[in-house]
């Protein structure tokens, strides 16, 4: 059975850090997509970044455009955990964040994921 368990989130001030965590269990990282997505209060959910690999490819990373260079997605294999580990954020950022993992394909692209976590709430004030 797959789980997937997100920490990290809290509140902090417009230009801080959080790093969130996502503890997996149930399956190899080798095995399966992962991604972080966000739902903001009266918005609807988007992906915010997401990581995969394969022999043929190496690892794939893939951001949206509003956190380039401010948010960074990595895994320790070790720990069965994905992080994402976001700085200078903007009150935009504000949103329940959420780990998934296992994409769902149609024609050839990713449309989706099998797991999720719970989410961890991520409150930015200016």
């Amino acid at each position: 059975e797959v789980q997937l368990v997100e920490s990290g989130g809290g509140s902090v001030q417009a230009g801080g850090s959080l790093r969130l965590s996502c503890e997996a269990s149930g399956y190899t990282f080798d095995s399966c997509e992962m991604a972080w997505y966000r739902r903001a209060a009266g918005k609807e959910r988007e992906l915010v970044s997401s990581i995969r690999y394969t022999h043929a490819t190496g690892t794939i990373i893939e951001y949206i455009d509003s956190v380039k260079g401010r948010f960074t997605i990595s895994q320790d294999t070790a720990k069965d955990t994905l992080y994402l580990q976001m700085n200078n954020l903007k009150t935009d950022d504000t949103a329940v964040y959420y780990c998934a993992a296992c994409a769902f394909y149609s024609g050839g692209v990713i449309t989706d994921y099998l797991y999720w976590g719970q989410g961890t709430q991520v409150n930015v004030s200016s």
